[in-house]
């Protein structure tokens, strides 16, 4: 009667692990199943832009990640064969990097789910990253003189023989032999000072005169983005810039539309079908990177995003960009109706991904993936950038101009001045705490909803195992305890 007991006490245990197992099995299906809502739950949370989501709005806010532009200058070798019509020849000098400062001001929350800011940026020389210091010499074109030239180039031809007697009198030629410091921020210039005295608002700055003067110690303008409170999908999206919902500056709509978000962060939940919109004010107009490839980042899983060969085509070859133009070869965007009409065109450095004319025209330069084309790293999950490599190129359009000597007989051509690489990435404390919230922790929550399935099926298998030899175990102690028949008697006999 005891092993009876015992085997009846066995197989109610068998039993009950079989229970639990289920139970667990159970619970590793419902976490698999709630673990990814929970999870998405938590990245709308965090994503919103609310002053209460401290580290991502710190993020937003501060941008407390290195950010640096690295700026290189083409050194005119031939200044005296260009203005006598040869091929410019060019050598690239740099980098020159600056720390890029970033902070969000004058922040202010709407009723209608959207956060109005000023974005302030300062940049401060970094010599240990750079070639040199800034007083390196570079020689480039003069773009108050050569843009001016092009722009006179319709003018009375009284008019144009006294612009060009301006420049005589202000000793102003059509190359500018200058350091790096005085070509970035300004430099003294009479011709300067006279046109800011008699013809205001002719020049972009009212001091001195510099490729980036205008640039440091300013803002972009005032955003009005959406938070995400109401809709996670427009988290980031532009509402308006500066009071404006669309630009004036192009010939199309299409063109003419503020899409997408300021160019720091993305809605979450991105795919590989996903783009990248965004507005950017010194471009003077809306840009979209597309996805190009999977990738890792310390452990991190992200998407490469890259500038599509139409970005900067022609309206010939991409008809949704004619509203761009006047367009010249395709690879160029004519950006002088947002800089006071000036002859300047933006590009990728080196002419990459663009017509083989460009390239062909000025010696010296050498395109590659690698070191001139423009990507942004994802993590798809949150839309956080992870690695950031904006390149852009900055060309000046020039030709020879009847009555204004100081053209010479230069080519028309188009003439590469300076590129600049704005670069950041996540690093220090952030990205452990990026990689340990948004990798760790989900990796350990699918590990364990895994574990729990198979923790509860493996119970489940051992248990009926168990189960099923006590049911063989007691059927045999059955049979073996009943009293022999009597025809096995007969037999015995």
């Amino acid at each position: 009667m005891l092993l009876i007991a015992m085997a009846i006490n066995k197989t109610k245990v068998a039993v009950g692990f079989i229970v639990a197992g289920a139970l667990t099995v159970v619970s590793g299906v419902f976490f698999l199943i709630v673990g990814p809502m929970v999870m998405k739950d938590q990245v709308i949370k965090n994503t919103v832009i609310d002053p209460k989501n401290e580290m991502s709005y710190t993020m937003w806010k501060d941008v407390p990640v290195p950010f640096f532009m690295s700026v290189y200058f083409f050194n005119v070798l031939n200044p005296k064969e260009v203005l006598a019509g040869e091929k410019p020849m060019v050598e690239q000098r740099g980098p020159f990097v600056y720390r890029k400062q970033i902070q969000k001001d004058n922040i202010t929350f709407h009723a209608n789910g959207t956060v109005s800011y000023r974005e302030y940026r300062r940049f401060f020389f970094e010599p240990s990253m750079s070639s040199g210091d800034e007083s390196q010499v570079v020689t480039i074109p003069n773009m108050l003189v050569l843009g001016a030239a092009v722009m006179m180039e319709n003018a009375p031809f009284p008019l144009r023989l006294m612009i060009s007697a301006t420049f005589k009198t202000f000793k102003e030629g059509p190359f500018l032999t200058k350091t790096v410091g005085e070509l970035m921020w300004g430099y003294d210039s009479g011709l300067v000072d006279f046109l800011n005295k008699y013809l205001p608002g002719m020049l972009p700055s009212t001091g001195k005169f510099g490729l980036f003067a205008e640039f440091n110690n300013s803002n972009t303008g005032l955003f009005t983005i959406h938070t995400g409170k109401d809709d996670i999908r427009k988290v980031h999206k532009v509402d308006s810039w500066n009071g404006l919902t669309k630009l004036s500056n192009w010939n199309s709509p299409q063109c003419n539309m503020i899409n997408g978000t300021a160019g720091q962060m993305w809605p979450p939940f991105m795919t590989r079908e996903s783009t990248l919109p965004f507005y950017s004010p010194d471009a003077c107009r809306s840009l979209e990177l597309v996805y190009q490839r999977d990738g890792v980042m310390e452990g991190i899983p992200l998407y490469r995003y890259v500038a599509p060969k139409t970005l900067f085509a022609n309206g010939s070859e991409y008809p949704p960009n004619e509203g761009f133009c006047p367009c010249r070869q395709s690879g160029l965007l004519n950006v002088s109706s947002c800089r006071h009409d000036s002859p300047v065109f933006l590009s990728h450095p080196h002419f990459f991904n663009a017509d083989p004319v460009l390239l062909d025209s000025v010696q010296g330069l050498r395109p590659t993936e690698d070191e001139h084309g423009l990507f942004i790293d994802i993590h798809p999950l949150t839309g956080v950038p992870l690695n950031v490599s904006i390149r852009l190129q900055l060309n000046l359009y020039m030709k020879k101009v009847s009555a204004i000597t100081e053209t010479g007989k230069i080519s028309e051509v188009v003439m590469p001045m300076i590129w600049f690489e704005e670069s950041g990435y996540i690093d220090g404390p952030i990205l452990s705490t990026f990689h340990t919230n948004l990798v760790v922790l989900p990796t350990v929550m699918e590990a364990m909803q895994y574990g729990f399935i198979a923790l509860g099926l493996a119970t489940i298998l051992i248990a009926s195992l168990v189960h099923h030899r006590e049911k063989v175990s007691n059927k045999e102690r059955a049979e073996g305890s009943r009293p022999p028949t009597e025809e096995k008697c007969v037999i015995n006999k």
